[in-house]
């Protein structure tokens, strides 16, 4: 009933988006678009259907894109096997004129090497060299990996309008860092009110992105990527529901992924972000040991993402140092 007229609210405007009652179109909507409400609920119940199809459908998409992803996996961790056979065959054959000049009872031995390309006894060193090829083979791989994700490094920029009065931006936009001072601001939609963070102003919305940006000197911080769509304007819960997906320094050595604490030994003094938005996949890397410190997958992208960036407290002067992204060198 419509509390002003004590009439049915049998009608909806379109310009309010609100019910009204028939007095109420004359006296107030009169100019309006004004519809049956029973015609409003119809379409409206249309539209909620093929959303919810539309969403099945992603659901089913996503689900069908993992499973190639578990497939491809599996391939090319067959493929890796091979290619570490084949690897070690390639360097002991060229390497046989100077290997043969040590004594054949201490350097070499006979093994019966069985695999999908090759079958036979292969002459070739002792446990220690193989294990020392094996472990130089096993170093390229990441490598590889990282050359790959560099290939779609972007040039990322801090939005000052999202960055929390309390942190201080570079001219250049590229450096962030905490100080102790509020800055008076005008406080729009897109500035953190609570979370010291700045966003990107690149957005993720299709295909792969890379950037790089350097911790060291750092005891905390955090960075990754996020919904265009998150809460500035209160506490912030960093993990994917929330819609964060992010690395995390804390307390100087432990790092962790949303909720995960990382068993990890890698320190690294720059980290490469990685976001292959069809795949749901985002990745981080010590970039100069070029190693994978963590990969979230099978995430379901469905809005624009950002670069995030938190360089955290200074503690007194303890975590000053800045945030830098960093130019990408792809002949790393």
């Amino acid at each position: 009933m419509c509390k002003k007229h004590h009439k049915l609210l049998e009608l909806f405007c379109k310009d309010d988006q609100t019910c009204v009652c028939m007095i109420c179109t004359i006296s107030d909507h009169k100019q309006h678009k004004v519809v049956a409400l029973k015609e409003e609920c119809e379409g409206r119940k249309a539209e909620l259907e093929e959303t919810e199809a539309e969403r099945q459908q992603m659901i089913q998409q996503r689900q069908l894109k993992i499973e190639e992803f578990k497939h491809s996996v599996k391939k090319k961790s067959a493929e890796l096997q091979q290619l570490s056979l084949s690897e070690d065959h390639l360097h002991l054959l060229q390497n046989l004129p100077s290997l043969n000049a040590a004594p054949p009872t201490k350097d070499w031995s006979e093994v019966r090497v069985r695999s999908p390309s090759y079958e036979g006894i292969f002459r070739v060193a002792s446990a220690p060299l193989v294990d020392e090829l094996i472990t130089e083979l096993k170093k390229l791989l990441p490598k590889t990996e990282l050359k790959t994700a560099q290939k779609f490094a972007e040039d990322v920029t801090l939005d000052p309008d999202t960055a929390h009065p309390q942190l201080i931006l570079s001219e250049d936009g590229k450096q962030v860092h905490h100080a102790d001072v509020k800055k008076k601001l005008q406080d729009n939609r897109k500035r953190f009110s609570t979370g010291l963070c700045v966003v990107g102003k690149q957005v993720i919305s299709t295909g792969q992105f890379y950037f790089e940006v350097q911790v060291k000197g750092k005891t905390q911080w955090f960075i990754g990527v996020a919904k265009e769509s998150i809460n500035r304007k209160g506490p912030l819960d960093i993990d994917p529901q929330n819609g964060f997906w992010t690395l995390a320094l804390r307390k100087e050595n432990e790092y962790w992924a949303a909720a995960l604490r990382l068993d990890s030994k890698s320190n690294p003094e720059k980290v490469g972000v990685f976001v292959d938005y069809e795949e749901g996949l985002v990745l981080f890397y010590d970039v100069d040991a070029a190693n994978l410190i963590y990969a979230f997958t099978g995430c379901c992208f469905t809005e624009k993402l950002l670069p995030v960036f938190c360089p955290s407290f200074n503690q007194g002067g303890k975590n000053f140092a800045p945030l830098i992204i960093c130019p990408v060198n792809r002949t790393t």
